[in-house]
């Protein structure tokens, strides 16, 4: 087998106190790997790297998300490109609420700005929630919401409230934006005779992959498949999907916004390194066993174990489609033009609304998918859904 080894190293200018957090993280992986008998699956792995308390990409308390390259982040997200974005996603969940729902939940919630702008614009529709639920199980990120609500909407930042876990009753509109890509996956690997889990060993001092025969009932299409194919599968997605549509009542509708394929282009033959990557400083790298820690680990959406989740646990897939579509069914130009009076900040928008909705960029790899209890309409949707290719 070869040797997938990599030894921590960086030429970013990492401070001491970032090199040490690292180091401490990846001591907790060794340790984990030798308490485990020496090898542990891959979700346990990326488990530990991005959210291992304190040390975990995700809780450590470093920039992670700007708004644009150099300024110290590792990646943008739509909200912090323009407020476009939020305004618009706030159209269905204006919808969601007048339907009967109370509450808005959002999962993760990044710097806040999203919060924000979604509250501004259900203001400006006269439909703000009782609640806005934001589970987020970071502190340095909460510390970040909180400061950005009070910059952004002072007046409405009474209205947020932080949980550390899901409601047992989920009422109303959950959104979600780049929360799925970052939940842990395993790794699968096809090598002409079998399938094997890829996880994580210790070699010397370096973390490297290792393969092991993978249980019984392991992923069985192996037809026209290269050898060697590496691809994931997604148990913890999946698990939070379940437990979601098990809490949502008849008045609740849930909008995951991610990138990702159908099962049908996901695991196409064309794809055999499958779709894991790091992130770091806004360049992508698939070296994504160095520096626990210092980079973010995503893996693509499965959007058809999205829909069968939801179906398994009660649910139904109301609409499908790409975020071009979705923005443009939502209404995302009539935004623009009616921002039109202010000339210094229409160049900035343009540049924005291109990056959102141009297929070359963020518009067709990211996808939009709506879950409810019952079939309903919601707005979104009109044109463009995919359903039928899940």
């Amino acid at each position: 087998m070869p040797d997938h080894s990599f030894a921590p190293s960086t030429d970013d200018g990492d401070s001491v106190d970032a090199i040490a957090v690292s180091a401490r993280l990846t001591a907790l992986i060794h340790d984990a790997i030798d308490h485990a008998g020496g090898w542990i699956p891959f979700s346990r792995f990326m488990d530990l790297a991005l959210y291992a308390p304190g040390l975990g990409y995700y809780s450590a308390g470093a920039l992670k998300i700007g708004s644009r390259p150099g300024d110290g982040s590792d990646f943008v997200t739509a909200p912090e490109l323009t407020p476009l974005f939020g305004r618009t996603l706030a159209r269905p969940v204006a919808d969601i609420l007048a339907a009967g729902g109370d509450t808005v939940i959002e999962l993760g919630g990044g710097s806040g700005k999203l919060a924000a702008t979604v509250l501004a614009e259900l203001e400006s529709l006269d439909v703000l929630p009782a609640h806005y639920l934001l589970l987020e199980v970071s502190g340095d990120f909460r510390q970040r919401q909180a400061a950005t609500l009070q910059r952004l909407v002072p007046h409405l930042a009474k209205r947020v409230r932080w949980v550390d876990a899901l409601p047992d009753r989920l009422h109303g509109a959950i959104i979600g934006n780049e929360v799925l890509d970052a939940l842990p996956v395993d790794l699968m690997l096809w090598d002409g005779h079998a399938w094997l889990d890829r996880g994580v060993t210790v070699s010397g001092t370096a973390l490297r992959f290792a393969d092991r025969p993978a249980a019984p009932g392991a992923r069985q299409a192996t037809e026209g498949l290269p050898v060697p194919y590496l691809t994931e599968s997604h148990a913890a997605m999946r698990g939070l999907v379940s437990t979601l549509v098990s809490r949502m009542t008849s008045a609740s509708t849930m909008l995951m916004i991610d990138y990702g394929f159908p099962a049908s282009e996901y695991y196409h033959p064309q794809r055999a390194g499958g779709t894991l990557m790091g992130h770091r400083r806004h360049r992508a790298s698939i070296d994504v066993l160095a520096l626990p820690g210092l980079q973010d680990i995503t893996a693509h959406v499965d959007f058809s174990a999205v829909a069968v989740s939801a179906a398994e646990s009660g649910g139904v897939t109301i609409g499908y489609t790409s975020q071009a579509r979705f923005l443009i069914d939502c209404g995302i130009a009539d935004l623009m033009r009616g921002d039109a009076a202010d000339v210094r900040g229409w160049a900035p928008q343009a540049a924005a609304l291109q990056t959102l909705l141009s297929e070359a960029e963020m518009g067709e790899l990211f996808k939009v998918i709506a879950i409810a209890r019952s079939d309903r309409d919601v707005i979104g949707f009109g044109a463009g859904d995919r359903r039928e290719s899940l």
